[in-house]
């Protein structure tokens, strides 16, 4: 299974938070599967640190990719077509991060790993 990681589920895996289900989990522990991390979750945590309203994530903020790169995740870089379907997308979602990941798990046929059960609307197979 090819896996995409919301924000979110990389911050609580990488935190071995109990937040993050037992389904994603076992799903991002398994070796069988590649798992990927968006550009956009780069961003996200990024301006997120800066505003103040992700201040446990600072080691992350300062060296994602060799975080990333570490637990063995693919980094998903942003295309025009992701960035394009994302722009199309007519829906009332307006987070900018969340559409662009909508529109990476799309484009690439990738599992979305998200607790976000408003994306089960936008033809995305999402785990949780």
């Amino acid at each position: 299974m090819r896996l995409l990681l919301d924000t979110h589920a990389l911050i609580w895996w990488l935190a071995g938070e109990e937040a993050l289900s037992r389904a994603a989990r076992g799903a991002i522990a398994d070796e069988t599967n590649s798992v990927a991390v968006s550009a956009a979750s780069a961003m996200e945590i990024a301006t997120k640190f800066r505003l103040g309203k992700l201040a446990q994530a600072a080691p992350l903020a300062r060296d994602f990719e060799a975080i990333v790169a570490a637990q063995g995740f693919a980094e998903l870089s942003i295309t025009v077509r992701h960035a394009r379907r994302a722009g199309e997308m007519n829906i009332a979602h307006k987070d900018p991060f969340d559409r662009l990941l909508i529109a990476q798990a799309q484009v690439e046929g990738m599992v979305l790993v998200s607790n976000e059960a408003s994306f089960d609307g936008f033809a995305v197979q999402r785990l949780w």
